[in-house]
């Protein structure tokens, strides 16, 4: 049942919002978590948590136990059909978490869900958010059903497709196409390439993630013209024909499930608006190439719910214009990032033999090399003085 009141509503209880609640949570806040869904899905686009990442979740004690369910991946290769073009390796990274964790975005909502348990939370369920009322006191939101909740804040964590974003009136800029097509798959596969490391295949029909997951299942992430509603087994087999290794070629065994997705390049063009704030896909969503997306949405979460904390104990409001303009050029950053991977797969014939060269440079160089690890890892927006991720405020009292 819907409390009456609450000092943060989220809505939304994927990766973000779970991460959100659990972060504001820890520091004694009252916080209601909704979601329209009636279970949490179990099937999921991300597939990887990367070291900042894992670094970020340690601070709400969530690192552990989520590594226990993951595979370390302690390198990231880039392919043309049997050519490595490039390797990049996590193993020198600058972190407790020298690797680049494979797991399911289920089993992360999962680890999220139980800790959110630990600390006397949960998500209430089918509830679908139909109007927001802003005032100066927050805000009242309505659901469908009729239930009411008045929140003094409410944060958006409701993917990019937000209705939180909507309803408070927050632009969300990009091109108005249909955006990129992907297909997505978790499948059993006869295959020679390595269990333990992600391989990006740069195709010129358009770019496939070749990305192991625990339990011998392999994700796969492709491009396609079109993606049908269910990709079928013999779809993506002609894919890993097409665009995976040729002199030994891989042979799907079984498919576990498969999806269909499209993207848009767009970053809402503020965090803020009055009590409202964004978090995540409902903030930012772009291409999946680099395995960004996701990880930019929990830290983008645990940010939130520590400035949050602080405001509600008494710090200055513009903190939380400050989370909206510390974090939103990440999210420029990083799609860019992703769109210029997305870019270097889907070059014309004449570039590619330039590119190969390019990109087998950079993995011989290692400063090159090392700077693209860091990037992959989130490290490059780790603070610029360690374990001060957070600025103290003089202005909040003791708790």
């Amino acid at each position: 049942m819907l409390p009456e009141r609450t000092d943060v509503l989220v809505v939304g209880a994927g990766p973000t919002g779970l991460a959100t609640a659990v972060t504001l949570a820890r520091q004694g806040v009252e916080v209601t978590v909704v979601d329209r869904l009636e279970r949490p899905p179990v099937t999921s686009r991300a597939a990887v948590v990367h070291a900042y990442t894992l670094e970020v979740l340690e601070r709400i004690g969530v690192a552990a136990p989520l590594v226990a369910r993951g595979l370390r991946s302690p390198r990231f290769r880039v392919r043309d059909r049997d050519r490595v073009l490039a390797t990049i390796t996590f193993g020198d990274l600058p972190s407790a978490h020298p690797y680049a964790l494979m797991v399911s975005q289920a089993q992360t909502e999962a680890v999220l869900a139980d800790r959110l348990t630990d600390l006397g939370g949960r998500v209430l369920r089918a509830y679908e958010l139909t109007g927001l009322d802003l005032d100066a006191a927050g805000a009242v939101a309505t659901f469908a059903g009729g239930g009411t909740v008045r929140a003094r804040r409410v944060v958006g964590a409701d993917g990019m497709h937000s209705r939180v974003r909507e309803l408070a009136g927050i632009g969300f800029g990009g091109p108005t196409d249909p955006g990129e097509s992907f297909l997505l798959a978790d499948v059993s596969v006869e295959s020679t390439l390595p269990r333990d490391e992600v391989s990006l295949f740069l195709a010129r029909q358009g770019p496939m993630v070749w990305a192991p997951l625990p339990g011998g299942v392999v994700r796969l992430v492709a491009t396609v013209a079109d993606a049908p509603r269910d990709p079928e087994a013999g779809l993506l087999q002609a894919l890993l024909d097409e665009r995976g290794p040729a002199r030994r070629p891989d042979r799907i065994t079984e498919l576990l499930w498969s999806s269909r997705f499209r993207i848009h390049h767009r970053v809402a063009e503020t965090y803020r608006r009055g009590p409202v704030l964004l978090a995540g896909d409902a903030a930012h969503v772009h291409s999946p190439a680099g395995g960004q997306g996701m990880n930019l949405g929990i830290c983008d979460a645990v940010a939130l719910g520590e400035t949050l904390a602080d405001v509600l104990a008494g710090a200055p409001e513009t903190l939380l214009d400050d989370y909206s303009t510390t974090r939103r050029p990440l999210a420029g950053e990083v799609a860019g990032f992703a769109d210029r991977l997305t870019r270097l797969a889907t070059l014309p014939p004449v570039a590619r033999p330039l590119r190969n060269v390019l990109l087998g440079a950079v993995s011989a160089v290692p400063p090159a090399r090392r700077r693209v690890a860091m990037r992959l890892s989130g490290l490059t927006h780790r603070p610029a003085r360690p374990g001060t991720a957070r600025s103290p405020h003089p202005a909040v009292p003791p708790r």
